[in-house]
């Protein structure tokens, strides 16, 4: 059973920096993507930025520039840097990881003050 656990959320001012980390254990294929969704309240779950085993990156439109996601060396580890943080980046943040299911974090909550 595989189990992720993010780190890293909080209260930030807008212009603030934060950094989210996630570490998956259990039995975890090396051909994976790691990434980085989340929801507002009122509305539905959405991509924030995912990375593959081979890391290659995908970001929505939102946070490019903004946000960089990376891998830590052990590979079962993912982060997601965020830059330049908007009040509209307000949601609870789920760490993702996708092999040949999908397994979802807890989630950690990111409030950006304006």
């Amino acid at each position: 059973q595989v189990q992720l656990v993010e780190s890293g959320g909080g209260l930030v001012q807008a212009g603030g920096s934060l950094r989210l980390s996630c570490a998956a254990s259990g039995i975890i294929l090396s051909i994976n993507t790691m990434g980085w969704y989340r929801q507002a309240p009122g509305k539905q779950r959405e991509l924030v930025a995912v990375i593959t085993s081979g890391g290659s990156t995908n970001y929505a439109d939102s946070v490019k520039g903004r946000f960089t996601v990376s891998r830590g060396s052990a590979k079962n580890t993912v982060y997601l840097q965020m830059n330049s943080l908007e009040p509209e980046d307000t949601a609870v943040y789920y760490c993702y990881l996708n092999t040949y299911r999908s397994d979802w974090g807890q989630g950690t909550q990111v409030t950006v003050s304006s």
